[in-house]
């Protein structure tokens, strides 16, 4: 692609965790250009003094002006800094907005003046999302678990009530310091919180509610803070007629013609999908109860790299394009 057909991209709030995911992504993808990389806190600054793994791969500086002429504009801020942004800045209804807050992604809150936010989970919304022109990225427990339970309402088999266990990495936490997220206190350690009321299952409700509308599925959701940095582990049971092939064959159906949501046979480890896109599913039978786990780096799947996604089908891109990401392995 020609350099004046790359597409200019901004964004807002690029020295936390998901800015700099976003960076680390954007920097070597094909197609994108990115112009400029709003922070307040670190307006003058070289980029790489910052995220100093980016040495070598960009001269950009933060800067706390906003530049309007870009095709698309991320808002990587803290939850409800999104729509205070938006608010406080004239931004051209021509510019696509993703954003990874919380602000837009229930029905309720989806617009703000003439912009209208579609829910950006591409397994989901994939066509909705290729038309859009503002897209609310979903959150990453909310993914792992939408991912783990969508193809069960698709076949309007989810009973009325559903357990999931998941542990997420201290990055789920931002970067702004806490007293649960310090070092000394997060090593060696583990702890559950917002027990049966996270605030992820309200946008996992309306998603299994498009898709079967005749249940009113509760969703008992016990998070865990674990100590390690990055990735998500869900495990996600209910009960269930459908034997263990069946069930696999509702999962591999939904999920065809999606690259980053895959099906194994083998139970996998959270070193398989951190620093990657995708989400690993494995199903298991035992007794009459059916049980999903679900697996995503939070930072990626579950953040930046739904977004490039998210972005990918926008502009009308091959869906991987600079997604092809390596994991961890060891």
């Amino acid at each position: 692609m020609a350099q004046s057909n790359l597409i200019k991209v901004g964004i807002v709030g690029g020295a936390g965790y998901t800015g700099g995911e976003l960076l680390r992504l954007l920097v070597h993808h094909p197609q994108a250009q990115i112009t400029f990389v709003h922070s307040n806190s670190q307006a003058g600054k070289l980029v790489t003094e910052t995220h100093t793994d980016l040495l070598g791969d960009t001269d950009l500086v933060f800067t706390n002006e906003l530049n309007t002429d870009v095709d698309v504009l991320f808002l990587c801020v803290g939850h409800g800094d999104a729509k205070k942004f938006l608010d406080a800045n004239t931004i051209p209804d021509e510019v696509k907005i993703i954003d990874l807050s919380q602000d837009f992604r229930l029905t309720a809150k989806s617009s703000l003046g003439n912009r209208q936010f579609v829910y950006g989970l591409p397994e989901l919304n994939r066509e909705k999302i290729k038309t859009a022109a503002n897209l609310a990225n979903p959150g990453c427990f909310a993914t792992a678990i939408q991912l783990a339970l969508l193809p069960l309402a698709q076949n309007g088999s989810l009973p009325p009530e559903v357990h999931v266990s998941g542990i997420t990495g201290s990055t789920g936490a931002g970067q702004k310091l806490a007293e649960t997220s310090h070092f000394s206190w997060r090593n060696n350690n583990v702890s559950s919180y917002k027990v049966f009321g996270h605030q992820h299952l309200h946008e996992i409700t309306e998603s299994l509610q498009s898709l079967q509308s005749n249940v009113d599925t509760a969703i008992r959701f016990v998070p865990y803070r674990g100590n390690f940095s990055r990735g998500i582990m869900c495990t996600t049971y209910l009960r269930s007629d459908l034997s263990l092939e069946e069930a696999q064959q509702v999962y591999r159906q939904f999920y065809e013609g999606h690259p980053y949501t895959l099906i194994t046979s083998q139970n996998p480890d959270l070193k398989q999908v951190v620093n990657t896109n995708k989400c690993l599913l494995y199903i298991e039978k035992h007794d009459d109860q059916l049980v999903i786990t679900s697996m995503i780096d939070n930072l990626l799947k579950g953040a930046s790299g739904q977004a490039v996604q998210n972005m990918n089908l926008l502009f009308g891109l091959d869906e991987r394009a600079g997604l092809q990401l390596k994991a961890i392995g060891f």
